[in-house]
């Protein structure tokens, strides 16, 4: 689960505040679930006049505004492989003499493998801090890079190549690329059909909740067809095809 590293100690502001000196609680703790993509959005409700409902918080009482969500942006690697992800987040803190001070959180996502798009995690209590209102919880929403070769099919992965048309009638041995950067020889002796697809098992993405299990690899084929074909070239693919069906 993620958890926010240590603050930075700089101090690059300060501001009046409404009231005296509220105490914060030092413990900031961090929750991850899978749900529905959801758009970044950086407003915040900051009074008691705003159009955005205020929610009340069940263990402390106070009026909590709802959580702010920001896009993390994963390629299909780090959703792969895992990886670490560090924030810089600026927010407002209250002082015990009740000054607005801001200060600079340093928070450290770690990303596990086989997670997907739309994938949550909350900073709880890392929003901006005012007089009588709780902050703002900071949630954190998955968003997967689009790949220049793969596409992402929930737990599978699928790749697009290209062949001639005489490949696709007569058979073809080719080099398939991996996620990772690694290569899968193939061959293929069927005829390539519309629609045909070669399946690898095992090379997919992570499962993530089952450990060691990966999704599948589906290779489609993508059939170049010629362009232009002579009088003879056309005579001689009847004479070849003709009756084949």
């Amino acid at each position: 689960m993620p958890s926010p590293l240590s603050r930075s100690a700089s101090r690059r502001s300060q501001l009046p505040a409404a009231h005296s000196s509220i105490s914060r609680s030092a413990s900031r703790r961090s929750t991850t679930d899978a749900g529905t993509f959801a758009p970044t959005s950086l407003s915040r409700s900051s009074s008691r006049m705003s159009s955005t409902p205020i929610m009340f918080s069940n263990s402390t009482g106070m009026l909590q505004p709802p959580a702010i969500e920001r896009t993390l942006q994963c390629t299909l690697e780090e959703l792969c492989y895992g990886c670490m992800k560090k924030i810089k987040v600026t927010r407002d803190v209250l002082t015990n003499t009740g000054q607005i001070i801001q200060e600079e959180e340093l928070l450290t996502i770690k990303v596990k493998s086989g997670w997907k798009k739309g994938t949550k995690i909350t900073f709880q209590g890392m929003g901006n801090e005012r007089p009588g209102v709780q902050p703002a919880d900071i949630t954190f929403v998955i968003a997967e890079k689009k790949h220049s070769l793969f596409r992402r099919d929930g737990d599978d992965l699928e790749l697009a190549v290209e062949i001639p048309l005489v490949k696709a009638l007569t058979g073809c041995d080719i080099s398939v690329p991996l996620l990772g950067g690694e290569s899968l020889d193939l061959t293929v002796d069927e005829i390539i059909h519309p629609g045909y697809q070669k399946v690898i098992a095992g090379h997919g993405m992570p499962v993530s909740k089952e450990q060691g299990r990966r999704g599948d690899l589906k290779v489609i084929f993508l059939v170049h067809f010629p362009t232009d074909l002579t009088a003879d070239q056309r005579a001689e693919i009847v004479g070849v095809l003709e009756g084949s069906i």
